[in-house]
């Protein structure tokens, strides 16, 4: 379980987090929705120590952090090994075969077997539709092949959490559903994950509990049924702007 108290977060005059309390369930899928400049970035980036609150406490299973101290960088290499960033770039490690990419970590810094690891990662590649990319290089393939690649080394890595940041905004809508057909099976095989998306369909279909987030505010935090049938002028009208369901 991810749990978070009272948050705060500024950039300079602005205020990117503000008294932020929610929780984040184990095996389920959380999506955080909200217009552009809300916080959901930065939100999600706060729970993988990439950004760090002023205030407020993280609590990820037995491990509680308080932002307003000193964060070690011990506690920051713990926090990571159960965590699973993606990003939007997918940051592959382009000097490397796609399956040299996912053994990387696995051999490097959890000290597995080799031959293990490459097995498992061979099977992940199996998972995410790409057994036959094992010997490429990222720059050979497509932007929805690379990010699945970089879904696949995530979950190499065995985390608690996989935290995916807007994973498909760089593809055009083919590849995008490529990479959303993947995060559903993950979905399903009960991974925690917490994504920031934009697409709507998707969230509906993905997500166990929403986070709709406004000015650095959680203004909506619970199913996604009860999101998505809300009576909340707001999220009414930012579903129906980011769905075109107002398009004459």
């Amino acid at each position: 379980m991810i749990k978070l108290e009272h948050v705060h977060k500024t950039f300079a005059e602005h205020k990117a987090l503000v008294d932020i309390s929610t929780e984040f369930p184990e095996h389920k899928t959380t999506v955080i929705l909200g217009p552009s400049g809300s916080g959901k970035s930065t939100l999600l980036r706060s729970l993988n120590l990439l950004e760090r609150p002023e205030s407020g406490t993280y609590q990820l299973d037995d491990l509680t952090i308080n932002y307003a101290e000193p964060i070690s960088t011990a506690t920051t290499l713990d926090v990571r090994r159960r965590t699973g960033m993606v990003f939007q770039g997918f940051n592959l490690f382009p000097h490397l075969t796609v399956l040299q990419n996912l053994i990387e970590g696995p051999v490097h810094v959890l000290k597995h077997d080799k031959a293990a690891a490459t097995k498992e990662a061979q099977e992940l590649l199996a998972k995410v539709g790409l057994a036959d990319k094992a010997d490429v290089y990222p720059n050979q393939l497509s932007g929805g092949q690379a990010q699945r690649v970089a879904i696949a080394r995530s979950l190499a890595m065995h985390p608690d959490y996989i935290f995916l940041d807007e994973p498909t905004s760089a593809l055009d809508p083919e590849l995008e559903l490529e990479v959303l057909k993947v995060l559903l099976k993950i979905a399903r095989d009960q991974q925690s994950m917490i994504i920031v998306t934009h697409n709507m369909a998707f969230a509906q279909k993905v997500a166990d509990k929403i986070l709709f987030v406004e000015d650095g505010q959680i203004q909506f935090d619970g199913s996604s049924q009860d999101f998505f049938n809300t009576d909340n002028a707001r999220i009414k009208a930012f579903v129906s702007a980011m769905t075109f369901a107002t398009l004459d």
